[in-house]
């Protein structure tokens, strides 16, 4: 049992010393951002790609957001949907309409011809998008007025490959949803910010990203992504292994993650457990650190009075480690009443990553390689068009 017990005080003294280490990277990240301020450079055309699918809470403003854009160069906006059943086809119509003297279009690509449907939408935007610099942007990130020049200075050097734009989440109505939030805006962008200081950045993350086509070409094309769950970090990946430059963006776009109910949350919550532990093996193994609280708590159980000075120094830490992520970088607020049970329950999901390999994915089921690859699944139709 001792034996024991010193094995977890060494994992709780790996996690202070792991969050306070992403304390220093979050700093270093707001110190060595890439300049944000375009006027000395040339604007390049920029098209931007926005996959839809269905009405995300505040769609409304997510896509005014990209319309009413402070941007001295010229740029397109570029709509994929499925079908012209789908209910947010009359809302991009109407809107498209409304801001006519911007540049915009919409396409409906039908059902697409493999599992990954956010790949296959954003190679059909890209076939007719204009210009060599692509901001590819999910339906539920909101951006302000700033958003296209701040971009824009960071590629003003044509070495910049691709850039990634963290996120502030922004909670649905769900206690799932502000939970949820919590994580991202701590547990997550830690981790992050943490390997880009240790790794440079290696990889990239999926809500809003912006690359060079001829670099995207040169990985493979975003088709060749189209069994990759995790695409995002796929394309940094290659991108970063050919030698070129990959950025973490100065610019915090906003998460609307919306609401969702207890059996969403978690079938999403194990699908990235399952698909992150086979995109970083290793590095999956090591996300114990990021796990304080749990394991302070842990030791805790096991020696309650000889260790609970270690419990309370391991809340301090953790607090001190949340709100400079959250707050000090990411400028959203931390629920201190919800982290700590969204920590219990991110470590829940991380030991559940260990098993299984398949996943439920727009409604079918997977089998995933060891690649994260979504490699066989269950024949579904897709929801036909009205």
């Amino acid at each position: 049992m001792g034996i024991v017990i010193y094995g977890m005080a060494v994992l709780v003294a790996g996690a202070l010393a792991y969050s306070l280490l992403s304390v220093i990277a979050a700093l270093r990240y707001l110190a060595s951002a890439p300049a944000s301020d375009p006027k000395p450079f040339p604007l390049e055309p920029i098209s931007v790609l926005k996959p839809l699918s269905g009405l995300d809470e505040g769609l409304e403003e997510n896509l005014r957001g990209l319309f009413e854009q402070d941007y001295a160069g010229s740029f397109e906006l570029v709509f994929a949907a499925r079908h012209g059943s789908d209910p947010c086809v009359p809302l991009v119509r109407r809107i498209c309409a409304e801001y006519s003297n911007i540049p915009s279009r919409l396409i409906l690509t039908g059902e697409p011809p493999y599992a990954h449907a956010k790949v296959y939408s954003l190679t059909r935007m890209m076939a007719v998008a204009k210009h060599e610099v692509l901001v590819m942007s999910d339906s539920d990130i909101r951006v302000t007025p700033d958003f296209l020049g701040r971009v824009a200075a960071e590629f003003a050097d044509p070495e910049t490959a691709l850039a990634t734009c963290p996120y502030r989440a922004v909670a649905g109505a769900s206690m799932w949803s502000r939970m949820e939030a919590q994580g991202m805006n701590t547990t997550f962008w830690q981790g992050a910010f943490t390997a880009k200081m240790l790794e440079g950045m290696t990889f990239a993350v999926g809500p809003t990203m912006v690359a060079r086509r001829k670099f995207i070409e040169e990985a493979g094309g975003i088709a060749s992504l189209k069994d990759y769950l995790a695409e995002d970090f796929e394309l940094g990946r290659r991108m970063a292994a050919s030698g070129h430059r990959v950025i973490l963006s100065s610019y915090v776009v906003e998460h609307r993650i919306g609401s969702e109910t207890a059996a969403q949350n978690i079938e999403h919550r194990k699908r990235w457990a399952r698909t992150g532990r086979r995109s970083r093996r290793l590095g999956y193994i090591g996300q114990i650190f990021t796990y304080p609280v749990p394991l302070a708590l842990l030791l805790w159980a096991a020696a309650p009075f000889e260790w609970w000075p270690v419990v309370a120094a391991t809340l301090a830490v953790r607090a001190l480690s949340a709100w400079v992520t959250s707050r000090v970088v990411l400028k959203s607020r931390t629920n201190w009443l919800l982290l700590p049970a969204e920590d219990i329950l991110g470590f829940v999901f991380w030991i559940a990553g260990f098993f299984g390999n398949s996943i439920t994915w727009r409604g079918r089921t997977y089998r995933l390689d060891r690649e994260g690859r979504a490699i066989a699944y269950e024949p579904a139709a897709y929801e036909p068009a009205a």
